[in-house]
């Protein structure tokens, strides 16, 4: 499987940053290429949320993220695979990315329990008891058909204890061995998760044995998750340099400029985070590096647009005053509009980095986000 994989999934480095490990790079997949660094939005129940596949298309994003336990929930993996898969099931032609489940053994503590066997949730939607082990959720991913499927790990929550992060992380290599034995599709990467919270040696020590199994990708987790900023860069720095130069590197959950840029400069490839709607959602907008809310008065009278240097539809038809006009009366175009120059937004700032180092500008141009976290 290793030889044909190698054909259909390769990562290829163009350049490197002259004073940082920032590196511009293509992620090769079987729905077409990911330009890095890239920010992924997320699409959890194969949709992402209020974005048409067309509109989402239009914001520059590549490769989307779809979640593994909720769609196991609903529709369920058989009618998707009966779909067609995925990409057909949600019209999207790029690349897909489906999480396996993992941080829901975080999200959902409440309603969980943790054996060596595997994870068992209680329904939200009738009470029923479901179980996800290794095996299960690389079957659902395999039925679902992603281009990368992410292996089933324990992400422990923050603060925990040494002991019960060690124990997690050591569960976490346990399932990967059975995630790897599992893998049934040559056309979908399986990708590693380096977990060990913020115990930094924890973390280099899972790389480590993260590497050994040469997987076509390594995603770093269990950040994001309640830690301050300042972790999670101690963390990225930390880890990323011990995996492999020659894969993609994913840090999972992320999407702040900062942490970004910071991940960026340590070697991270992609990333993943729901802010860009779920800011959306609540009206707010993202405009380079601030976040402000549409709802207040000083917009109603703001004939100007969300960006004006910004190229997304939102930006180019409409203003400030309509969107927090929309937004006052509760139209869900208001939530659309947010929420494509809101991915847009963060696509492009990944874009705008890529540029900076192909032309060996990044330090300069994204000064301000490298200072340290305390600055």
């Amino acid at each position: 499987m290793g030889d044909v994989l190698s054909d259909r999934f390769r990562f290829e480095c163009h350049k490197h940053c002259s004073a940082t490990q920032a590196r511009v790079g293509t992620f090769y997949t079987p729905h077409g290429p990911v330009e890095t660094p890239r920010f992924m939005p997320v699409g959890t129940l194969a949709n992402v949320k209020t974005l048409t596949p067309d509109q989402l298309q239009a914001t520059g994003a590549q490769m989307v993220l779809a979640n593994t336990y909720h769609l196991h929930l609903q529709p369920g993996e058989d009618i998707v695979a009966r779909a067609g898969g995925l990409h057909r099931f949600m019209q999207w032609p790029g690349p897909i990315l489906t999480d396996s489940g993992g941080f829901q053994v975080f999200s959902l503590s409440e309603i969980r329990s943790i054996e060596e066997s595997g994870v068992s949730f209680r329904s939200p939607r009738d009470g029923q008891i479901i179980h996800l082990s290794p095996e299960i959720a690389i079957r659902i991913q395999n039925a679902l058909g992603a281009d990368v499927i992410m292996a089933f790990d324990e992400c422990p929550p923050y603060p925990a204890t040494r002991e019960a992060v060690a124990l997690a992380t050591d569960r976490t290599h346990r399932w990967l061995e059975r995630c790897i034995q599992a893998h049934q599709r040559s056309d979908q990467a399986l990708f590693g998760i380096v977990q060990g919270g913020t115990y930094l040696d924890l973390r280099q020590a899972a790389a480590r044995l993260l590497v050994d199994f040469d997987l076509p990708g390594y995603a770093i987790g269990g950040v994001s998750v309640g830690e301050p900023p300042a972790l999670i860069e101690e963390i990225v720095r930390a880890t990323t340099p011990l995996l492999p130069q020659d894969k993609p590197r994913y840090l999972m959950g992320v999407g702040t400029y900062r942490e970004m840029v910071q991940a960026i400069a340590a070697g991270i490839d992609l990333f993943d985070c729901v802010i860009p709607t779920r800011l959306a959602r609540h009206g707010n907008a993202l405009v380079q590096g601030q976040r402000w809310n549409l709802k207040n008065n000083r917009f109603r009278e703001d004939f100007t647009p969300l960006d004006p240097s910004c190229p997304c539809y939102t930006c180019r038809h409409f203003t400030r005053a309509y969107v927090s006009h929309l937004l006052r009366s509760r139209e869900l175009l208001a939530y659309t509009l947010l929420s494509i120059h809101n991915v847009t937004e963060l696509v492009r700032f990944t874009q705008r980095i890529r540029t900076a180092i192909l032309q060996d500008c990044f330090v300069s141009e994204f000064e301000q986000w490298l200072l340290p976290n305390n600055a």
